[in-house]
């Protein structure tokens, strides 16, 4: 059984950081993303990390290049997203995606590419 499960949400004033995780189990993978729902807005992408047996690459929203970054565990298989300098606008529900398909660059930023997701964890930024 395949699960994606996150961690790391929580409640935290502008300019601070936080660390989120995703643990996968069930089966390998290629891709695996982030994305984020505000209330009211679609899912959008935030970033994304590729990788092969000898490489692999990330990808980032411009809203939060130079912000974020996203790192890929490989013997605990988690994928991290580290959040520094955070705004009122990145609250939101923020979900893990992933597929076992190295994903194109033109398809990592569609929710729709990714085969398997996470239920969530809640962001919330105060000003």
């Amino acid at each position: 059984q395949v699960q994606l499960v996150e961690s790391g949400g929580g409640l935290v004033q502008a300019g601070d950081s936080l660390r989120l995780s995703c643990a996968a189990s069930g089966r390998t993978f290629a891709t695996m993303a982030w994305f984020r729902q505000a209330p009211g807005k679609e899912r959008e992408f935030v970033a994304a990390i590729r990788w092969t047996s000898i490489s692999s690459h990330t990808s980032y929203a411009d809203s939060v290049k130079g912000r974020f970054t996203i790192s890929r565990d490989s013997a605990k298989n988690t994928v991290d997203l580290q959040m520094n300098s955070l705004k009122p606008d990145d609250t939101a529900a923020y979900y893990c995606a992933a597929d076992p398909s190295f994903l194109s660059t033109i398809h990592i930023a569609r929710a729709g590419a990714y085969s398997y997701w996470g239920q969530g964890t809640q962001v919330t930024v105060s000003s």
